[in-house]
C-alpha cells in the first residue's frame, strides 16, 4: 500500500456508487473529498452519511472547484463518456468506470484514447475478473501448471450480452490470454434481435481467438453459466464463483474436483469489487495494471456488438476489430439512464443507510 492518501471523488452516487463510497471510506490510503450526484436530496443525505462536505450537482462544477486524484465514475452508461473525458482533460491521475462502458464503440474508443494519451490509469468496474481467485487461476493457466490450453466455451451468454455478458468475455480473454478475432453467432428471440438494446437476447455461436482456439458459445441453458477452459490435464471452470479445477474422472465418469488452494488475499471486504479497487490503486501507484481496465470493457462491448451483428446477418462472420466504430448496442434502460429516470429511484431512507 502506498503512503499516499488519494483524494477521491465519487461521481454518480446511486446504489452502486454508494457501494464504491463504502469501500473508499474503508481504506487507509483513500479519502472521499467530493460527491457528485444530480439528485440534490440524495446528494445531501450521502454527504452526511459519508462525512463529505464538498457536494456537486455535476462534474463540470466539481472540476471548476477541485481536481481529485481519483475519479470513480458510477453514472448511468449514457453519461460516462463525457464524465471520463472531462476528468482526463482536467488531469485526474486515475479514473474508473462501470459496466457497460458505452453503447457506441466510438464513445468507448474516445474514453480509452483520452486516458492513454495523458498516461492516466483507466480502470474498469465491478467484474468477477477482479476476483483474486480468478486472477490466480489465470496466472496458473498462463504458467502452464495445468498443461497446454486446448479449448474454451462460454455458457449463459444471454439476457444482457453487453452488461452482464461483459463478465463472460472478460474472464474468457483473461483465462486464454487472447483476444476474440472473429465472431459467428445466431440469436433469439426475433424481437430481441431487432431491438436497439441487448435486453432478453440469447446468443449462441463461435468465438475464434487470436491464439488459434475456437470457443463455443451457448446462450441457451447448459450445466453451467460461465466460462470453461480445458487443458491437457484439467478443466478450469468459472461459474460466478471462485474457479473450480477438475482433473481425471471417477468410476462413474464424473470429473474429480481438486482443491485449488488459492492464496489468501489481504483485501476481502467488498467481494470482487475489492480486487477491482485495490488493483486500480496499485496501478495509480505505478505497480502494474488494474485487473480490469477501460480497454477490457471496450473489448467486451465490441464482442457483444459483433455477436448481435453476426446474428442479424444470418450468422455471417464478423472480424474484430470492427471497422465501423459508429455501431452501437444499448443496455437495458436501467443501466443506460439510471433508476431515477426509469422509475426505480432509491428512497432517501435507503440512501441514509
Amino acid at each position: 500500500m502506498s503512503n499516499t492518501k488519494y483524494r477521491v471523488a465519487i461521481i454518480g452516487c446511486g446504489r452502486m456508487g454508494q457501494n464504491y463510497a463504502e469501500a473508499y471510506t474503508t481504506y487507509p490510503d483513500t479519502e472521499i473529498v467530493a460527491i457528485v450526484d444530480a439528485n440534490a436530496q440524495r446528494r445531501d443525505v450521502l454527504g452526511t452519511r459519508f462525512g463529505v462536505a464538498a457536494l456537486y450537482p455535476d462534474v463540470e462544477t466539481l472540476l471548476k472547484d477541485m481536481v481529485p486524484d481519483i475519479a470513480v465514475v458510477v453514472t448511468p452508461t449514457k453519461y460516462m463518456k463525457d464524465v471520463v473525458i472531462a476528468c482526463a482533460e482536467a488531469g485526474v491521475k486515475g479514473i474508473s468506470t462501470e459496466k457497460p462502458i458505452a453503447a457506441r464503440l466510438q464513445d468507448a474508443d474516445a474514453m480509452v484514447e483520452a486516458c492513454s494519451e495523458r498516461d492516466i490509469v483507466f480502470a474498469g468496474g465491478n467484474l468477477q475478473r477482479a476476483m483474486n481467485e480468478v486472477q490466480e487461476a489465470a496466472a496458473r493457466l498462463h504458467k502452464g501448471e495445468f498443461g497446454n490450453i486446448r479449448g474454451a466455451s462460454v455458457h449463459g451468454f444471454g439476457g444482457e450480452i453487453s452488461g452482464g455478458g461483459c463478465q463472460h468475455i472478460s474472464v474468457l480473454r483473461l483465462f486464454t490470454n487472447a483476444e476474440v478475432e472473429e465472431v459467428i453467432a445466431w440469436g433469439t428471440p426475433p424481437e430481441a434481435l431487432s431491438a436497439e438494446t441487448d435486453e432478453g437476447l440469447i446468443i449462441n455461436g463461435r468465438f475464434y481467438l487470436t491464439n488459434g482456439l475456437e470457443c463455443s458459445v451457448f446462450g441457451t441453458p447448459t450445466t453451467c453459466r460461465g466460462v470453461d477452459v480445458w487443458t491437457d490435464e484439467c478443466l478450469v471452470r468459472w461459474d460466478w464463483n471462485p474457479p473450480e479445477i477438475f482433473k481425471d474422472y471417477d468410476q462413474h465418469g464424473n470429473r474429480i474436483r481438486l482443491e485449488p488452494n488459492y492464496s489468501p488475499y489481504s483485501w476481502s471486504e467488498f467481494s470482487y469489487l475489492t480486487g477491482s479497487i485495490r488493483s486500480f490503486l496499485s496501478a495509480v501507484d505505478g505497480n502494474g495494471d488494474p485487473w480490469i481496465t477501460g480497454a477490457d470493457l471496450r473489448q467486451a462491448l465490441e464482442v457483444a456488438i459483433a455477436a448481435k451483428l453476426s446474428a442479424n446477418r444470418n450468422s455471417a462472420p464478423i472480424k474484430l476489430p470492427i471497422e465501423d466504430r459508429s455501431l452501437a448496442l444499448y443496455p437495458r434502460p436501467y443501466r443506460w439512464l439510471g433508476g431515477d429516470v426509469t422509475g426505480r429511484p432509491q428512497s432517501i431512507e435507503e440512501a441514509k443507510s
